[in-house]
């Protein structure tokens, strides 16, 4: 089955991990072997894996802070810098997309092309398969230098954008913080609002989350959230904000990183015997509590967020590399999950969103 994955951090991961994600994973892996820290050696992503897990369509992340706390490779002195970095991430896809790689998907009827083509993909079964899609998006809008330059943004081929990210962004509170929109917060929102361009509240502190539901009309996502009902931190979102997106027509993209999955999971450089196993059943968890709290599939999807910092030793127990998204649908499917629910799991629920917003 076809999957759009609405979390990935393609361009970082090249960019900032020095990954080459033309090579398949296990050469990935071999490369990083003697190299210390976190995720190093344990990677999840690369292009030939999503082709074989047929992730036909994901919305692939520009990422580079500048929250006056500076973290090497992802947070920056300035905003000027965050600017840079993330051109330089967009730039990257760019190169992939002259290689013939990737198709960057900027309009509706890129989107239709796109799909269609892989759909006949799918029901010839020949090879090659088309080019990966990819829906430019922004995970934390700090690059973003004033909200009058987010025009200029748009005609790069931005689409999706994060507000916020970690900690106190430029334009609103992020995971761990208290604080709502910032000054600039609200006319970023309304050049949003003038573009078409989707908002997504992922890392949004709760202030900060209703603020945005209440002064942006617009198409709303969270790319990849989880519930707090089952994992009770803040980067969660509470049943009251996913009820709050269901009411928007919202669709919340499931994460695969294993302390946002499991409440006891503690993260750490290496596997800790005391975690809990987690592992894709434990993600239909969260997929079906979303489903039970809007009385349907409608608003739930995967953002799998793979490789956003981790690797094996944070992520399901019974998932190797990207391809093994497809077990989800099974998954599901054995819950009792209708084939056609399934299938809006897996794409259906994304591609709407897209269709409506491209």
């Amino acid at each position: 089955m076809l999957i759009i994955d609405a979390h990935l951090d393609l361009s970082w991961n090249a960019l900032q991990w020095n990954r080459d994600l033309l090579c398949a994973v296990p050469t990935i892996r071999t490369l990083e072997g003697g190299q210390g820290g976190k995720g190093r050696g344990l990677g999840t992503v690369a292009l030939p894996e999503m082709r074989a897990g047929r992730v036909a369509l994901s919305v692939a992340t520009l990422l580079a802070r500048s929250t006056g706390r500076a973290v090497p490779f992802i947070d920056y002195g300035s905003p000027a810098q965050a600017y840079g970095v993330a051109h330089g991430q967009l730039a990257y896809y760019r190169a992939l997309e002259q290689l013939g790689a990737l198709r960057i998907v900027t309009d509706a009827a890129g989107l239709a092309q796109h799909w269609a083509a892989w759909q006949a993909w799918e029901h010839a079964a020949a090879a090659p398969s088309p080019p990966l899609g990819v829906v430019i998006g922004m995970e934390g809008a700090d690059p973003i230098l004033h909200p009058a330059t987010l025009d200029e943004w748009h005609a790069a081929g931005l689409r999706w954008l994060g507000i916020t990210h970690y900690g106190p962004g430029r334009y609103a509170g992020g995971t761990g913080t208290e604080s709502g929109l910032t000054e600039v917060g609200p006319p970023l929102l309304a050049a949003m609002a003038r573009l078409g361009m989707i908002l997504d509240l992922t890392h949004c502190s709760d202030r900060a989350f209703f603020e945005c539901l209440d002064t942006f009309a617009g198409t709303v996502v969270a790319s990849h959230n989880n519930c707090r009902a089952l994992v009770p931190h803040q980067r969660q979102f509470s049943d009251a904000q996913l009820r709050a997106l269901i009411a928007r027509d919202g669709v919340i993209g499931a994460a695969l990183d294993a302390w946002m999955l499991a409440a006891a999971w503690v993260p750490g450089a290496r596997p800790d015997p005391t975690n809990p196993r987690v592992t894709l059943e434990t993600v239909c968890d969260h997929i079906d509590h979303i489903c039970q709290l809007a009385g349907s599939a409608r608003h739930v999807a995967i953002g799998s967020d793979l490789d956003g910092g981790f690797g094996l030793e944070q992520g399901p127990a019974d998932l190797d590399t990207i391809a093994d998204l497809q077990q989800i649908g099974d998954l599901l499917a054995r819950r009792g999950y209708a084939a056609a629910d399934v299938a809006a799991v897996m794409h259906g629920n994304w591609l709407r969103v897209l269709r409506a917003a491209l």
